[in-house]
């Protein structure tokens, strides 16, 4: 009997690893954009990038409904927020944090609202939200409600259109077919933005996939850009100078209509 215990014990062994292993992804974003390239002229007022994808399936799927969320983030750059304090009749810049890092546009759209469709652990682990999306590390120990800073920031690029949160604006066809556009404004920086397209059954992230759009400036704006920071004395020189003319031609234009 031992023997034979022994024996079925050893055909067993091997088989524990497989029965442990997780089961594979059984579902697959494909996605695409309507543009991969954004080039920002004299003339630029704003884009409008439509994302758009297919869900691939190994097997069917058993459980809660599929939703979908988007991210489109931009280049993330430290910022210092100011808090301003009345003295003495006068409002100035008293408090300060500085902002390791804040996304220069964050967008979300969703298929339903954010909160009904991701976990507070599956927005930890990939850190969708808005305030997830921006890194604070410290603050002085003079300022205890160093949160308040960052809420700050959010207001201000909402207001700004640079933070969106665009709920229930993706349409998901049959658990299949999805797409959405997000609209970026005109006064978009250089780099390169991301988009993050999560899958979600129950507040759970179960696929996602990632692409980039790169904006670049181009032309007179291009030359501007690189000359004001690459050759800031010549650029110093330049601005100075066209200040100059600029101010001796309507003079000149002034004395000629009133003569």
């Amino acid at each position: 009997m031992i023997r034979h215990a022994l024996a079925l014990l050893a055909l067993t062994l091997p088989l524990l690893p497989v029965l442990a292993l997780p089961a594979a992804a059984q579902e697959e974003v494909l996605a695409g954009l309507s543009q991969s390239r954004i080039s920002i002229d004299a003339d630029f007022d704003g884009s409008e990038i439509l994302i758009f994808g297919a869900i691939k399936r190994q097997a069917p799927v058993a459980g809660p409904g599929l939703e979908v969320i988007v991210t489109v983030s931009g280049p993330r750059l430290p910022v210092t927020v100011r808090r301003k304090d009345r003295f003495a009749g006068i409002w100035l810049n008293r408090d300060s944090v500085d902002v390791d890092a804040a996304p220069s546009f964050y967008a979300i759209a969703t298929t339903s609202p954010l909160s009904d469709i991701l976990s507070a652990t599956a927005n930890l682990r990939h850190g969708i939200t808005i305030d997830r999306a921006i890194r604070s590390v410290g603050a002085p120990a003079s300022i205890r409600d160093s949160n308040s800073f960052t809420e700050a920031l959010i207001r201000i690029r909402e207001e700004a259109e640079l933070y969106q949160i665009n709920e229930n604006t993706i349409d998901l066809v049959e658990e299949t077919l999805f797409d959405t556009s997000v609209s970026l404004p005109a006064n978009l920086i250089e780099g390169n933005y991301t988009v993050r397209i999560f899958l979600t059954r129950g507040g759970e992230v179960v696929a996602e996939s990632e692409s980039l759009i790169y904006v670049q400036k181009v032309g007179l704006e291009r030359f501007l850009y690189n000359l004001a920071y690459e050759q800031p004395l010549i650029y110093g020189i330049l601005s100075i100078a066209i200040a100059i003319f600029a101010g001796w031609g309507a003079s000149t234009v002034f004395r000629y209509i009133r003569s």
